[in-house]
């Protein structure tokens, strides 16, 4: 049990402070579990994160963990800590709802990979997270669970779609968080909600069942620490039969050189990638201070676009196709349950060609060896992470109309990583006047995770992340 000296409280934990105290007897996997129900239950009526909570379930796989602890027999670095899993991905015996009110309570039959490596290793799942109806947007509202909000300012958007989980990270509803990203879907959480966010290398993780979204679908984590992002990613990398698509070598230890540094990296700077024209002055100015960091621990920093053309066309294409596929596959007389702006995708979508989605997955694949080019001049490539910060809650689109009427429009740092399938990060880097979080994008070539962790890792120590345990509207002096 936990010393009674102890300062620290246990929502300020990293996934590798548990582990140490569970290992050293301060701290038990059911006091960790207790805590952190009871804040989920505290604080669920006002971020909406969570569309399942298996208290029970967790609590018990809690008390398995403190046994093993007890008896000298972990089964692994996350033995007894939280974790949470966004709604898309497979847990066995839950439904996956994947936030739509067309779909059915069948309990999935087994885990997902990443699942099934964070089980075997003995992590606590609490539940699942909140996303928008088949992750088709960048915000995080949904037919079946309403509206998730982002705890730095309640009336706005935590982004998405892993928004649920963005938010259990910053409030540390679990230590260790498990999202997608299809277009931006865990870096535009993180960047909204001031939380580190990795999308890997395409096939790093294994997948199954498989994405729509098939050659742009990634799984990453999403955290408070990028430490814990790099443990996360060490354990969920591992093969899986079960995607053919992803990598058949052993996961590697992406916490080994977390801390070797930056120094001697050329790295190019590019605010606005050779086409981004609406970014946000404080969005700028923070971000190109905070690119000069890596400047400060030792790298060599350089103006420099890698020098493609804006990519919009063909993540509209494929996205819209496969938008298509999925309204199309619902019954008609269920469609009116579905989200409108998901419908309106859709119907896009059906005016696209077989040749025309072959076009824009061939282009996609030149847009990869554009950028492979780039990356031989430089280690890494450093942006903003989004142009804007976390808007309206509700909306498609920020409410100023800057961006017309299509969400993706507002996102142009995300989805050309996607189409790239290179690893790329989101860094929190400062505040905006009113207090809402700006992001910084690490990306590197493919294959080359662990040094866009590293990279990471080094900008966390020199620029600490804040974090936040209360949502900023039930803030009081005696919290």
């Amino acid at each position: 049990m936990r010393s009674p000296g102890a300062k620290t409280e246990i929502h300020e934990l990293t996934a590798l402070d548990l582990t140490r105290l569970y290992g050293t007897g301060a701290l038990s996997p059911v006091e960790v579990v207790h805590d952190v129900l009871a804040r989920i239950e505290r604080f669920a009526p006002d971020v909406n994160a969570f569309v399942l909570v298996d208290a029970d379930g967790a609590l018990a796989a809690a008390r398995a963990a403190e046994a093993r602890w007890q008896r000298d027999a972990a089964l692994g670095p996350v033995d007894g800590v939280p974790a949470t899993v966004k709604d898309n991905l497979w847990a066995k015996g839950w439904p996956t709802r994947k936030g739509s009110a067309v779909s059915g309570p069948e309990p999935a039959p087994e885990d997902a990979p990443a699942v099934a490596r964070l089980r075997e290793q003995g992590a606590v799942v609490l539940g699942k997270t909140t996303m928008p109806e088949q992750g088709w947007i960048g915000v995080c509202h949904s037919p079946l669970t309403g509206i998730a909000r982002n705890p730095w300012n309640l009336e706005r958007t935590p982004g998405g779609s892993t928004g649920g989980g963005a938010v259990a990270a910053l409030l540390n509803l679990g230590a260790l968080h498990l999202g997608t990203d299809g277009a931006g879907s865990l870096r535009i959480p993180a960047a909204f909600t001031g939380v580190f966010g990795f999308k890997p290398s395409f096939g790093r993780v294994p997948v199954y069942p498989a994405s729509a979204m098939t050659v742009l679908a990634h799984v990453g984590p999403i955290s408070r620490a990028v430490a814990d992002a790099a443990l996360t990613l060490s354990l969920i990398s591992a093969p899986d039969l079960r995607d053919l698509a992803a990598w058949n070598s052993p996961a590697g230890d992406f916490l080994k050189n977390l801390d070797d540094g930056v120094s001697g990296l050329r790295i190019a700077w590019s605010p606005r990638l050779g086409y981004v024209e609406t970014l946000d002055t404080e969005v700028e100015v923070t971000t190109a201070a905070s690119a000069l960091v890596f400047e400060e621990l030792g790298a060599k920093v350089e103006l420099a676009d890698p020098g493609f053309p804006e990519p919009i066309d063909l993540i509209q294409t494929m996205w819209s196709a496969v938008a298509a596929t999925l309204v199309d596959a619902v019954p008609p007389e269920e469609r009116g349950k579905l989200d409108p702006g998901l419908v309106r995708v859709a119907e896009r979508g059906r005016h696209y060609s077989l040749a025309d989605y072959l076009s824009a997955y061939q282009a996609r694949a030149d847009l990869a060896i554009a950028m492979e080019r780039f990356l031989a001049r430089y280690d890494l490539l450093v942006t903003p992470q989004m142009p804007i910060t976390a808007f309206a809650v509700g909306r498609m689109t920020p409410p100023d109309g800057r961006f017309g009427d299509d969400w993706i429009a507002w996102s142009p740092y995300t989805y050309p990583f996607n189409l790239t399938q290179q690893p790329a990060a989101s860094v929190p880097c400062g505040f905006s006047a009113d207090g809402l979080p700006i992001g910084l994008q690490i990306v590197g070539r493919r294959g080359h995770d662990a040094l866009v962790l590293t990279a990471a890792r080094a900008f966390e120590r020199a620029r600490p992340f804040t974090a936040l345990s209360v949502p900023r509207s039930r803030h009081s002096k005696d919290e």
